[in-house]
């Protein structure tokens, strides 16, 4: 992990993350690689906020099928970001 922007894929928009945004809690789609460390370093240092605590969860790969063919999904590590008070992220 040379670069910040290595660690921090995307942010995660979904209905259930929007609701979370209220509480000052960002969701992310990070490398299945970084540890939570590395993560709270790298939100840190792209948004220039102070991060309370850092969650994450492993997304397994899941087997989906198309026709004749069968394979799996691809695997996926989420990290959910809480912000200390006064700090805030725009993610528009």
């Amino acid at each position: 992990m040379n670069n910040y922007r290595d660690i921090i894929k995307a942010p995660i928009i979904t209905e259930k993350a929007s609701t979370l945004k209220e509480n000052n809690v960002y969701t992310f789609s990070v490398d299945v690689k970084a540890n939570k460390t590395q993560i709270k370093q790298a939100i840190e240092a792209i948004f220039n906020v102070k991060v309370e605590s850092v969650n994450t969860i492993n997304v397994h790969p899941r087997k989906k099928r198309v026709g004749r063919y069968s394979g799996y999904t691809n695997k996926v590590k989420k990290a959910i970001v809480k912000l200390k008070e006064g700090s805030s992220i725009e993610l528009d």
